[in-house]
């Protein structure tokens, strides 16, 4: 029997039994070795804040519809964990390019055990030289590559990553890489600091200082873009007024509610800004005959590999799969301070 975690509502974690389905022709059933919990879409689901708990979008339009009385969110089975990595365990019939315990990375939830095809097994090879538990990143790194090639940043540009929790720090990363002069904006000094240590010319906390005015004279005419991905609107109001005239802002945070602190007839409308929405579902238009998800993906890890990108040392809590109820928990109340929290199954 395996095992899944379940939010039952929110804020309740169970853990349900699950019947080991049998191999079919082409299938590769994965022990999971560890499970990233994401601090944005995952924790809205535990908090009851998705958008998803009170509306659902229409098949057809795509358009946000209120849910019928008769239909519900809960139970979120494996807790909408989407990064993952797990060894092979068993193949099946008709397999011969995976073997025996290679590591496959993926999304699959927080569950114990996960079967995949062949093809999808060979695509998400995770490469010998990496860390196993960094294979967890191949989503939230994917996130933050999508926002930096959506953000068009040129070597000598000024690149403002407002929101410093796990993607924002690997957005930073790869922004400097990209060959910005990087600028991070975030409430907490203590993932300033972290932010810092990785290569952040400049830090700002915007509780204590009005973000646009101090990039403004650290700049003279504003940021050539800024990323946005601390998930709320106040703070895509800050990105907003931080970048030059005609700049371009990328919205990549998960926003959830109204847009609360959000004035778009200030600079937004005087200094024609442009705000772009960056989501892991695709990539840019303009993008797309050379770059799509694996290839995110894979260009995540090679860094990664390389010494380029440092993705383990953004990992704070490693905690075994049945104390999840409280890592979220943690995570939830900010008892500790926390970036990338696991859990582990071995």
């Amino acid at each position: 029997m395996g095992e899944v975690l379940v939010f039952e509502r929110p804020r309740s974690i169970a853990f349900h039994q699950v019947e080991e389905q049998r191999l079919e022709q082409g299938q590769i059933r994965l022990r999971t070795l560890y499970s990233g919990i994401s601090a944005g879409t995952q924790l809205t689901a535990y908090r009851g804040t998705n958008p998803m708990v009170s509306k659902v979008p229409d098949s057809h339009t795509g358009l946000f519809m209120e849910r019928s009385a008769d239909t519900s969110m809960y139970p979120v089975i494996g807790g909408w964990a989407y990064e993952e990595i797990g060894r092979v365990e068993e193949i099946g019939p008709g397999v011969d390019a995976v073997k025996l315990g290679e590591l496959i990375y993926g999304a699959w939830g927080h569950r114990s055990t996960h079967i995949v095809t062949e093809t999808y097994a060979r695509d998400h090879k995770l490469q010998e030289s990496i860390d196993p538990i960094t294979g967890i990143y191949a989503q939230m790194g994917a996130i933050a590559l999508n926002a930096v090639l959506d953000a068009h940043i040129h070597i000598g540009e000024t690149a403002v990553v407002f929101g410093q929790g796990v993607p924002g720090q690997i957005a930073a990363q790869l922004a400097r890489l990209n060959g910005a002069r990087v600028i991070t904006v975030d409430l907490d000094d203590w993932r300033l600091d972290l932010s810092r240590t990785f290569g952040a010319a400049q830090t700002i906390n915007s509780i204590k200082e009005d973000a646009g005015k101090v990039i403004m004279a650290a700049t003279g005419t504003g940021a050539d873009v800024a990323i946005e991905l601390s998930g709320f609107t106040a703070g895509l109001h800050q990105a907003i007024r931080s970048v030059v005239y005609n700049g371009r802002v990328v919205a990549a945070g998960f926003y959830q509610g109204d847009a609360g602190g959000l004035f778009l007839g200030e600079e937004f409308h005087h200094r024609r800004i442009q705000v772009i929405s960056s989501q892991i579902g695709n990539v840019s238009v303009e993008l797309q005959n050379r770059w799509n998800r694996l290839r995110l993906e894979r260009t995540v890890f090679r860094l990664a590999a390389s010494g380029l990108l440092n993705l383990k040392g953004l990992i704070t809590h490693v905690v075994p799969f049945k104390e999840a109820a409280a890592a979220y928990e943690m995570i939830d109340r900010k008892t500790e301070p926390h970036l990338q929290v696991v859990l582990s199954f071995e």
